[in-house]
């Protein structure tokens, strides 16, 4: 089976892309960061998932992104928004998928998997830079000119499957394949329980999506 390495947050999207790789015949080797943030509890969805999604690895790293702040997810003086704003929205961490990718690639290279997938998405998304197709065609490039197996002709794929689509059709997609969403968590919030709040722009988009794709939610919300 060809390998693959899938970055697996524990929330819904992430749940969804690893379904497919696993359903595109890929043997999964899953990734998850303990990168400081405040909603460390989506670590152990992350494990719920892989189980039940048959990965053949799940590796949780530590990488300390909260020393540097900057983010409502990393820093607790930073609140995290319960109303719909403009612009990029202080829950972007700076620089995380470009980080997040960057680490999986070296997994990838070492496991000689030449496939990577992430769970992005530009269509129900809140904004942030680093889930635009353009930034998945970059780093694409960039990971073919800075590895040994991709200057000797061994070239990397970064697979976005979610890209394109909206939030319902995530939640169909996911659906079809499997995927139990009870086990996920989006909150950038949820309690030490899982409890997700049902305020924040994750929570809104989930349930919204829920909504739309017609699929009964089974997140616990506050």
């Amino acid at each position: 089976m060809k390998k693959a390495v899938i970055l697996l947050s524990g929330g819904l999207d992430s749940a969804t892309a690893l379904a497919i790789a696993r359903a595109q015949g890929y043997a999964c080797h899953a990734l998850s960061l303990a990168y400081g943030q405040r909603h460390a509890v989506e670590l152990e969805a992350a494990g719920r998932v892989a189980d039940a999604l048959g990965v053949v690895e799940h590796k949780v790293i530590p990488i300390a992104l909260d020393s540097f702040g900057g983010s409502a997810l990393t820093d607790r003086a930073i609140a995290v928004p319960e109303t719909e704003g403009e612009g990029i929205p202080v829950t972007y961490v700076p620089a995380r998928n470009t980080i997040f990718l960057s680490l999986a690639l070296g997994w990838a290279e070492v496991l000689g998997a030449r496939d990577l997938f992430l769970g992005v998405n530009a269509v129900d998304y809140s904004g942030y830079p680093d889930c635009r197709p353009a930034f998945i065609e970059a780093f694409e490039k960039l990971a073919n000119l800075a590895t040994k197996a991709g200057v000797e002709g061994q070239p990397f794929r970064i697979h976005a499957p979610l890209i394109d689509m909206t939030k319902a059709e995530i939640i169909q997609t996911g659906s079809r394949l499997g995927v139990d969403y009870g086990l996920t968590i989006s909150c950038y919030q949820a309690d030490a329980a899982g409890v997700a709040c049902g305020r924040c722009d994750s929570c809104r988009l989930r349930a919204q999506g829920f909504r739309e794709a017609g699929v009964a939610d089974p997140t616990p919300y506050q």
